[in-house]
């Protein structure tokens, strides 16, 4: 027999009805063995037969899914199985022509999974990741949508019983009763993949297939009982030993199971551990620095909607204990509260899902079109360099390509790192939108309840007002305790940034003092016998193999205080980490406990006291927290330069029983005098001891430098908190008087259109502030943008002079060996100065820190 093309099977799960090709054969052999074998994996496939059994020319799949608002997405596909490559012709429809339910709906967003196909025709969509966005702002009610496209299978990829899943997910909104619902329907679609035989008329075949099944069923039948046997005497005869590898096995498990269950570096707080042994840190800090800061805007978010709910449960209490409202009244709304709560919750969480995958997806795709673009340029460069290598000599085009490559090397470093910042700026951006987002949702939800009680006549006319003036001064007060908090987290934050980058520079400080005590002691080695020649004590036939064997000892001792170095920082940060894991969790208990205490504020009359109790509760974490991570990173600073300190000490030790012991024999036996050698290594001892006094001598002024400059950077943290609270402070007053002026305008409004416009001051008043995050990333964008176009101005420049330079040797020189040879220095030069352009910015980015 021989093997067909693999047809596919599209399958739709819980559809109406479905239609399968049939892999047997219609000739008379279709009752043999082989001829069995396509049918019961089909059937092992499926599930269910097909009440199909004739062969189709194509095979047709339908899923769809509905919503509650008369909305129907189907996704429907036919592949045509006849011609190579297979194509798949596929339709997406999105129906919103139901009479009784259809709605107008918006901002629709579809999401189609092509993930194996290689699309040939389609619409103006956008691809990225194996994924199709459609956008389609309006969708009116009675009206359809469809998409079509098609599709090619590669053959190569494919194998009998492989399912591709394909589904496509749809976004829109739609309103109803003032109320914007986000949906979300998803369409299943799958290609199953079957293969399909044909049978030939050969007895030859046939019999032959027999006797091979039968020989190979023996083989395996006497492997497996040979195996039993060899089982069971093992079993016995290692049965005392399993009990002593039972346990070992068991203790490694164990120890591989925490190791993977806990990483090292999993969270920010750890990652301080990482940066103390870099010793280009800043942008590692940097992206520490933007994490630390997004958690606090993230855990502020968190604090402000939890104190909004549960001051808007104390009103409604106090509204009860005042007799403005029935107790059952209350309980009906505290529910309603708590539900709609949930699910602005809920909206804002699918909203922020949404964004992120449009984002990620935009993002990918201006990445790749950017990187292809490079990528371009580069290839479009080394075909030159080729062409212009091939009449030139093979050391000047070697170092010329090697120059040309280190420059795509750093473009493409460029490029990623400018890309990164983008889109670290867009994800911020978002972010902040979804934070004001859910403020305005909460106000929304007030007073939206508000407006329904009084309509119901749950709520009195005059109680409603007087419920809405307490709101919106405790708004006020929820405002100040926020730009509080907000100023004290970042005052904090920067106190604890600037105390690392004091940290961080002692232990570069340390790190730079004790690779010059290892080189002096290492020089004075070769210094030693290079004296020693000097002095005529030395055939000069002994200097060369004397210098080579001290440069092998050198480098023995230099790697070996790496490798330790690396083995010990490995084990002593693990013991930091855990160490610091521990005193973060006590102090997360502590915390919990703290506010599970403060409980029974929550069913005070007075709220201002409930603002004042967290206002002190989250000032007094802060500090704690603080006050524990800087006691931390000291003591992670004070653990490396002990290590340090002890494998330098180590170090040099060695490289000194290097010289005295093993060197200063070799010169002995060389018939070096005696007292010679000996007043040498004493001076070498005295001047080793000099050397260790200059540097710690600089390291204890630079230090000294340090903490005045850390000093500074604290007194002017402290300046910038008061400074900022007290802008805030007057920006909330103008505020209030600006509200308050509204307020006593003599405007002829209804009572509903005051609720209104009280409503749309306090969405516009809680976005007078600002992210913690946001002005950091913001301000890098710039600075990295700024960077780009001042670099792509002196790039350009280089590009003109070397334009201009190529101009003058050409009419300069007339012989074509001159001229090229010329022309690849001229080039040469040009990739120079270019790489130094780029590696200068590296620099510049290294030195300018954001603030």
């Amino acid at each position: 027999f021989s093997a067909m093309p693999l047809p596919l099977v599209i399958q739709a799960s819980e559809a109406p009805h479905r239609l399968l090709t049939s892999a047997a054969s219609d000739d008379q052999w279709s009752h043999s063995l082989f001829a069995l074998i396509p049918s019961w994996t089909k059937k092992i496939l499926f599930k269910r037969e097909s009440s199909v059994n004739h062969q189709l020319p194509e095979d047709v799949s339908n899923m769809s899914a509905s919503s509650g608002f008369g909305i129907t997405l189907q996704k429907c596909g036919v592949v045509d199985v006849e011609h190579d490559p297979q194509t798949a012709y596929i339709t997406l429809l999105i129906n919103n022509t139901n009479s009784l339910l259809s709605t107008n709906i918006t901002d629709l967003i579809l999401l189609d999974n092509i993930t194996g196909l290689h699309v040939q025709k389609t619409s103006d969509n956008k691809t990225t990741d194996g994924i199709q966005i459609y956008r389609k702002r309006f969708l009116q009610g009675g009206e359809h949508f469809a998409i079509n496209y098609s599709a090619l299978l590669d053959a190569k990829e494919m194998w009998d019983g492989r399912v591709l899943t394909l589904p496509a997910k749809l976004t829109f909104r739609s309103s109803s009763q003032n109320k914007t619902h986000l949906v979300s329907l998803t369409a299943s679609f799958t290609i199953t993949e079957e293969e399909k035989t044909k049978i030939l008329y050969s007895h030859a075949i046939h019999a032959s297939g027999f006797f091979i099944a039968f020989f190979v069923s023996l083989v395996l039948t006497c492997v497996v009982f040979f195996i039993v046997y060899r089982t069971q005497i093992l079993k016995w005869s290692f049965h005392g030993k399993n009990q002593v590898s039972h346990t070992f096995s068991t203790n490694v498990s164990l120890a591989s199971t925490f190791f993977l269950t806990v990483p090292i570096f999993s969270t920010s707080k750890d990652k301080f551990c990482i940066i103390c042994d870099f010793k280009q840190s800043s942008l590692l800090f940097y992206s520490l620095e933007v994490a630390s800061l997004t958690r606090a805007d993230a855990d502020l978010e968190a604090y402000r909607m939890q104190i909004c709910k549960e001051v808007i449960a104390v009103m409604m209490k106090n509204m009860v204990l005042s007799h403005s409202l029935f107790p059952h009244v209350e309980k009906r709304m505290s529910s309603i509260f708590k539900k709609q709560f949930l699910a602005m919750e809920k909206e804002i969480q699918e909203e922020y899902e949404r964004k992120m995958v449009a984002l990620t997806a935009e993002c990918n795709l201006e990445t790749r079109k950017k990187m292809e673009a490079q990528c371009q340029k580069a290839r479009a460069a080394n075909e030159e360099a080729e062409e212009l290598m091939k009449k030139m000599n093979e050391k000047p085009a070697v170092e010329y390509r090697s120059l040309l490559d280190r420059l795509h090397r750093l473009e493409q470093d460029r490029l990623k790192r400018f890309l990164l910042v983008k889109q670290e700026e867009y994800f911020a951006k978002a972010y902040r939108q979804l934070a004001v987002t859910q403020r305005k949702e909460l106000h929304s939800i007030f007073f939206t309840q508000i407006t329904n009680a009084t309509f119901k006549g749950e709520l009195k006319l005059e109680a409603a007002k007087t419920l809405v003036e307490d709101y919106s001064k405790i708004q006020g007060d929820i405002e100040e305790l926020m730009d509080f908090l907000q100023a004290s987290k970042k005052y904090h934050l920067n106190r604890r940034f600037a105390y690392r980058e004091y940290l961080i520079s002692k232990v570069q400080l340390r790190d730079s003092q004790s690779s010059a005590l290892i080189n002096a002691a290492a020089t004075q080695i070769s210094s030693l016998i290079n004296k020693m020649e000097r002095a005529g004590h030395l055939p000069e036939n002994h200097l060369g193999v004397l210098l080579d064997r001290a440069e092998a000892e050198i480098n023995s001792v230099k790697q070996k205080f790496d490798h330790d170095l690396k083995q010990e920082k490995q084990k002593l940060r693990q013991k930091l980490i855990t160490k610091r894991r521990r005193e973060m969790l006590q102090k997360k208990e502590h915390r919990k406990e703290q506010l599970s205490l403060g409980d029974p504020f929550r069913t005070t009359k007075e709220v201002t006291h409930y603002l004042s109790h967290w206002k002190n509760l989250l000032s007094d974490h802060t500090i704690e927290f603080e006050e524990l991570t800087e006691k931390l990173d000291s003591e992670v600073s004070e653990e490396l330069k002990e290590l340090l300190f002890s494998l330098t000490e180590k170090t040099v030790e060695e490289l000194k029983r290097v010289q005295y012991g093993v060197f200063m024999q070799e010169l002995v036996k060389l018939s070096v005098p005696k007292m010679f050698l000996l007043e040498a290594v004493e001076e070498h001892k005295k001047e080793l001891v000099v050397k260790h006094e200059q540097l710690e001598r600089e390291e204890r002024d630079k230090s000294m430098t340090a903490e005045e400059l850390l000093q500074l950077t604290r007194q002017k943290l402290s300046q910038e908190l008061e400074t900022s609270l007290l802008e805030q402070k007057k920006l909330r007053s103008w505020e209030q008087s600006v509200f308050m002026q509204l307020l006593s305008l003599p405007l002829s409004l209804s009572e509903e259109e005051l609720l209104r416009m009280r409503q749309e001051l306090h969405c516009c008043f809680s976005q007078v502030d600002s992210s913690l995050a946001w002005p950091k990333i913001r301000a890098r964008t710039l600075l990295q943008a700024f960077d780009v176009e001042q670099r792509d101005t002196e790039l350009l420049k280089v590009d003109q002079n070397l334009a201009m330079t190529n101009k003058q040797q050409h009419s300069k020189m007339k012989k074509t060996g001159s001229r090229n040879r010329n022309k690849i220095d001229i080039l040469k030069k040009s990739l120079q100065n270019k790489i130094l352009i780029y590696e200068d910015s590296v620099k510049d980015e290294n030195l300018n820190k954001v603030s």
